[in-house]
């Protein structure tokens, strides 16, 4: 298995990182591979999968760069390089991918004998990898994934308050052990970051990520030995954001929007994370829950820097009794 030997000090400094380019290329394997993880996913891929279809089919070179580059096991790592912020600042899809496009040729064409896992194929030994790469990225970016970013985003950032509150209760057991496809905490500062039969790596002094995208992909990278990241797909539950249930007894009751805040409290959740599974603006969240504290069917708790609601035994009751008619 490969797993990550984690100091204290590099824990204390890792963080969560909002990638635009790590949300593309996690829509590009999606595409790619032309399967979707849930309803959400493939209705999402039935919208954009015949584009990228007919675009790859125009361009066979780049067609054969993004199958090579996707290889069996690994990412060619020139096509998902390690997010790099500034500070507290985020990097701009366009900052982001600037860096694949500048990357030299030869170094494409070494990452690609790595992912394939053997020589390269005539056709694609050019000197245009990097450029082509870069190109179907932004195509990908500007007409599968922009459309929808301002929704994802908000996804994205529920789903680290969710992370950061299990942080704050468990540890790092808690919130990375179902992060990642195969990623559990070991102990003794052991991260194992998946099944494969990989040497392990020393993260000694070194800065490490967590990069959260709404697809159903996972990867990790790295820019040895200084910087190291870990990109996984947001929570289920997030993903398939809206799809909860809302029993029609308890939408008259209380009316569909504020119900369906309810219901959503099966575990604890955020202001944020609420805006970001209900589609609701953050001031008609905020007053259905002001109303269902008045009614003492929630209740909530500061976790850090974040506040969590959580349904009271009166509203477990209330929620389970429709359930149940």
């Amino acid at each position: 298995m490969g797993w990550w030997q984690v100091h204290a000090d590099t824990l204390a400094g890792s963080r969560f990182v909002i990638s635009p380019l790590a949300e593309a290329t996690a829509s590009l394997k999606t595409l790619e591979h032309g399967t979707a993880a849930h309803p959400g996913e493939r209705t999402w891929l039935d919208a954009h999968l015949p584009a990228y279809r007919r675009r790859q089919a125009d361009d066979p070179i780049t067609a054969l760069l993004i199958r090579a580059a996707l290889g069996t096991h690994w990412n060619a790592d020139f096509l998902t390089p390690t997010p790099s912020p500034t500070g507290e600042d985020e990097l701009s899809f366009a900052q982001e991918v600037s860096g694949i496009r500048d990357t030299p040729p030869e170094t494409a064409r070494a990452d690609l004998t790595v992912s394939l896992g053997g020589p390269l194929p005539g056709a694609l030994r050019r000197s245009d990898l990097p450029a082509r790469t870069a190109d179907l990225l932004e195509w990908v970016w500007t007409y599968a994934v922009l459309p929808y970013w301002p929704r994802r985003r908000r996804i994205i950032e529920a789903d680290i308050v969710a992370r950061t509150a299990r942080l704050s209760r468990g540890g790092w057991a808690a919130a990375v052990d179902d992060m990642r496809p195969g990623m559990r905490w070991l102990g003794k500062s052991r991260l194992q970051i998946n099944t494969y039969d990989y040497p392990p790596r020393d993260l000694c002094a070194a800065r490490l990520m967590f990069v959260p995208v709404t697809p159903y992909q996972a990867w990790a990278c790295w820019d040895a030995p200084h910087r190291y990241a870990l990109v996984y797909p947001c929570s289920g539950t997030l993903a398939e954001a809206g799809r909860t249930p809302v029993p029609a007894a308890l939408g008259t009751l209380l009316g569909p929007a504020r119900a369906g805040v309810l219901v959503l409290l099966d575990t604890p959740k955020s202001t944020t994370q609420l805006v970001a599974l209900t589609g609701q603006g953050l001031g008609s969240v905020g007053r259905h829950l002001k109303v269902l504290l008045d009614a003492h069917l929630i209740q909530r708790r500061r976790t850090g820097r974040s506040v969590l609601y959580y349904r009271t035994p009166a509203g477990e009751h209330l929620v389970a009794a429709q359930h149940d008619a």
